[in-house]
Parts: structure tokens; C-alpha cells; sequence
């Protein structure tokens, strides 16, 4: 990477979030920027989630980029690998590895307020920009909970997302921690060759059957003969969610029907009153993600499997004890345990106007304007922000929304002429946030009854957007103005002549040796 090197926008990472804005940055013209990854390939969470079981919850034509449509899916339900593979056909089919950087993790993003732009410390060397996208992403820090004792354990231990397929778990005592997403994956495609396995549950979760099959090579071939076909499928799966979202933002209560179906699912599956006590949630559906599994409960029920209704609350060796007290021996312990979501570790490395951290900001939960802009961090958007994730739909429509924003934002700047930025206004993040906060208040997030990692430190729910797709695609479609202050250069300062504002000014791409 050049010493110096200039570009009009920086994106972070290199996901749904980041790829997609790659493509939405060529498809306005905008032809100077990178994309910064610290792996060695694209991917983001699902090239690092890679355990045993591994697949998305929501179908497969749904979770795509309508601009890139894939007739092909093997299954209604994709798993890790054909995502994976989908994202690196998105990155040849649209010419992105010319702009993506491997290897470069950013350690510290800091703006500088004379020459409006962003100083970009990465792993690969050092660089500026106009216009910084973080596209982090909300699930790509694991959380290892701080367990008294853990460091005495000698056997491995590691967590879903970072998964040690060097590990033989044949014939060993293995403990699952946790039962979300992920563990109800691991669970049913480990459990047939572990000696032993103990899931240690704090929550039980709300598991539905999973209505998976095998896409044929008819089906296929049909939506590839005819693309209205993969359109038309797509939109009846948004439909539904569309609809089903009321229950889950407006009428909580009508929710119990769904909880009938759920107690069924497992009373099928379950014989055991015990072991469906242990397994029956005390809070309404929906409070949680709602889980799908056909093979999760199943499981649970054979005989080389023990439920502990209780958190890991001790390490003593080999000895694991549970906050009721239980025990029991492990030769390997697998973290389930989610993500850092409210507090990300990126915010630490955003200093913005004024020298203070995105995370000192968001220090009493994070707040952004239409879930993009976070008031004194001028031209910085993120993908994927605050109150901007899903209960029960794709976050890919979500991922899009976002990307016209930007698209917006983009060419508002371009639109004040000179060198220019855009910072959002402190009493705009606030309307924005009380009024997405006034409508969470009866969503079932919040009235639930349960304690989800959607909630913060204070009990604030900044990670779920109350409202349907549309509604917020609505919300960000234009830019308004009014809710940003508009920063110049202070008066006599020179600003480098590479340093420009338009789609086509800077070519850091090309000064470092890189096709545009």
C-alpha cells in the first residue's frame, strides 16, 4: 500500500456489507475506492463461521442481493459453503478484487478536521480518504464469556466462529455453551460422534421446524430460462415477512398461536416431560430470535446427550460446573455464546471530531442517524448500524436500503461543489432515535419477557429496526439535508490537489498500482 495514498471512499470489510457497497460505489461511478479486509479472502461472517452445521435461517433467494440474483441455490435454506461461494462469484462477476486490500485490518480511523478527511491506519500500511463506510459488521467480534477457572481447562476451547477443525471431537466429552443460532447447528452434526455432549443452557430457546429441501435441477433450470421466475419467488418470500413483522412490532399477543406450533414441534420430538421442561421457554416467541431446526431437538433426546439448565459458571479443570451447581467433565468446551453486537470493537478505533472515540460516544448505547450517521464523525457511515437489524426477515434488504443512502449522501456532497463533508446533527440523531425507540416500546423485543442480545448494557434495544423493510428503505431512500451540518475547510488552508470531492477525483486505486 502507498505511502499516502488518497482515496475519494474507504469501505471496511469485506461481507454482504462491504462487497455490496463496492458494487453500489461502481454503479455510481465512483471508481476511487478500497475495500479494507483483514482476512485473506471475502466472506466476512460466513467465511469465518465454518463449523459443523453451518447455515443461514432465512431462504435462500430472500438472503441474496436482488442485483445479483443466483437461480442456482442448491436448497431453500443455504448452507455456509454456497454462501461463501455466492459472495466470491459477486466479487469476480462485478471486477471488485482490483479494490480490495487482504491483510488489512484498520487499527485506527482518525478524522482530521482541517483537510476533511480521514486518516486510515490498517495492518497494510496508511492511507486517507474523503468518505470512510464501516462495514464491520455487528457479528464479526466472537464473545468469550469471562469464566473463573477457564484458563485451567486443558483441553481445547474455542468459540463457533473461530472453529478448530484440527480438533478431533470423535469419542471426547464435548460441552456446548450456549443455545442460540449456532448451537442448535453444532448440536445435531456433532452429537452422532462425540462420546458425550453437555449443553449448557441458560435460556431455552423457541425452535420451529425448518422447511428445507433440495432445490431440483427442473427448478433450476427454470429460473435460469426465465429470471422473472427467481424475482417473483423472492418477492413472495419478502411478502410474507412483511406481514408476519406486525406480529412481532404491533400485536405481540397474537404470538401465542406460533407458540402452540413451536410447543409441538418439540413435544414431537421430546417424550420426555423433563426434558421438555427444561426446554420450554418462560417468555413470549419472538423475544429471541426464533430458531429453526428439524434435528436440533432430536438431539437433545438421545441418550449420549445431558441438558444442564444453567450457564457455565466455573472451570475446575476438566470439571465444568453450572450455575445450579451441576457438573460435569469435558475434554473440549465449545463457545456458542454470540458476538460483541451493542458494543463493538471497531467504535474503539473511530476517533472523530474534537479527538473523542465512536465508543466514548456510544458509551450509554449507540445511536445513528437512520441508522448510518453518528453525529461527530463527519462523512463516516456504517453499514449495518444501529437499530437496523431483523427479528424475522432478510438483512440484505436491509444492507440495500443502505447502500441508497450512501448512494445519496455521495452525490449530495458532490452536489455542494469544492471540498465539503457532511456531519449529522446532534439533535437529528436524537429526533431519529427517540422516535425508533417510542416504537420499540411495544414490539415483543421489549415486552417479552426475556433478556436478549439485542438489548444493551442499559436494557436499551439498539440493535432491532420496529418497523418492516419498507418502511425503513422508505427512510432512507433520499439524504435530507436539514440533518446534517455541512463542514468546509478552514479559511486559507490548502488542500492537496488529489484531494478532490467528485465521483472521479483522487485515483489512489491507481496511484498504488491497482485498475480501477
Amino acid at each position: 500500500m502507498a505511502e499516502h495514498e488518497h482515496v475519494r471512499v474507504a469501505v471496511i470489510g469485506a461481507g454482504f456489507g462491504g462487497l455490496g457497497a463496492a458494487v453500489r460505489l461502481r454503479r455510481e461511478g465512483v471508481t476511487d475506492f478500497v475495500v479494507l479486509e483483514r482476512a485473506g479472502s471475502v466472506g466476512g461472517t460466513w467465511r469465518d463461521n465454518s463449523y459443523p452445521g453451518c447455515a443461514c435461517d432465512v431462504p435462500s433467494h430472500l438472503y441474496s442481493f436482488s442485483f445479483a440474483p443466483n437461480p442456482d441455490w442448491p436448497r431453500t435454506f443455504s448452507g455456509q459453503r454456497h454462501i461463501r461461494a455466492y459472495l466470491e462469484h459477486v466479487t469476480d462477476a462485478f471486477g471488485l478484487r482490483p479494490h480490495i486490500r487482504f491483510g488489512a485490518e484498520v487499527k485506527r480511523m482518525t478524522w482530521d478536521d482541517e483537510r476533511l478527511w480521514w486518516e486510515i491506519e490498517t495492518g497494510g500500511g496508511r492511507l486517507t480518504a474523503d468518505v470512510v463506510v464501516s462495514a464491520a459488521g455487528p457479528l464479526s467480534e466472537p464473545r468469550i464469556p469471562d469464566v473463573p477457572g477457564l484458563d485451567s481447562f486443558p483441553g481445547k476451547v474455542f468459540h463457533s466462529a473461530r472453529w478448530d477443525h484440527d480438533c478431533d471431537l470423535t469419542g471426547k466429552r464435548v460441552a456446548v455453551i450456549g443455545t442460540g443460532a449456532s448451537a442448535i447447528q453444532i448440536v445435531p452434526a456433532i452429537q452422532p460422534r462425540v462420546g458425550r455432549l453437555t449443553l449448557f443452557q441458560r435460556t431455552p430457546a423457541w425452535v420451529m421446524p425448518r422447511a428445507d429441501r433440495a432445490i431440483g435441477p427442473a427448478e433450476r433450470a427454470l429460473h435460469r430460462a426465465l429470471p422473472l421466475t427467481t424475482r417473483l419467488r423472492r418477492g413472495l418470500l419478502w411478502g410474507v415477512r412483511e406481514l408476519q413483522v406486525q406480529a412481532f412490532t404491533r400485536y405481540p399477543d397474537h404470538l401465542a398461536v406460533v407458540e402452540r406450533l413451536a410447543r409441538w414441534n418439540m413435544a414431537r420430538a421430546v417424550k420426555d416431560p423433563a426434558l421438555r421442561a427444561k426446554l420450554t421457554p418462560d417468555y413470549r416467541i419472538g423475544c429471541k430470535r426464533i430458531l429453526l431446526s428439524n434435528d436440533y431437538y432430536p438431539a437433545l433426546a438421545r441418550p449420549n446427550v445431558d441438558v444442564v439448565a444453567g450457564g457455565l459458571a466455573e472451570v475446575r479443570g476438566s470439571t465444568l460446573i453450572a450455575s445450579d451447581g451441576s457438573e460435569a467433565e469435558a475434554d473440549a468446551i465449545v463457545f456458542g455464546t454470540g458476538f460483541h453486537v451493542t458494543d463493538m470493537p471497531i467504535a474503539e478505533r473511530v476517533v472523530g471530531a474534537g479527538g473523542r472515540t465512536l465508543a466514548e460516544t456510544w458509551r450509554d448505547g449507540m445511536e445513528a442517524l437512520r441508522g448510518a450517521s453518528a453525529a461527530g464523525f463527519p462523512n463516516w457511515m456504517t453499514i449495518i448500524g444501529p437499530n437496523t437489524g431483523l427479528g424475522n426477515s432478510s438483512m440484505i434488504l436491509m444492507i440495500e436500503s443502505q447502500l441508497n443512502y450512501l448512494a445519496d449522501y455521495l452525490r449530495r456532497l458532490d452536489a455542494l461543489g469544492g471540498r465539503a463533508a457532511l456531519d449529522a446533527r446532534p439533535e437529528a440523531v436524537r429526533a431519529w432515535n427517540r422516535r425508533v425507540q417510542e416504537r420499540m416500546r411495544r414490539t415483543v423485543w421489549n415486552t417479552g419477557g426475556c433478556t436478549s442480545w439485542y438489548l444493551d448494557a442499559n436494557g436499551r434495544n439498539t440493535t432491532v429496526w420496529p418497523g418492516t423493510t419498507s418502511e425503513f428503505r422508505r427512510a432512507t431512500r433520499r439524504v435530507d439535508l436539514t440533518e446534517y451540518r455541512v463542514l468546509r475547510p478552514p479559511a486559507g488552508r490548502n488542500v492537496p490537489a488529489d484531494a478532490g470531492t467528485g465521483a472521479g477525483a483522487g485515483t489512489g486505486t491507481e496511484k498504488a498500482g491497482v485498475a480501477a
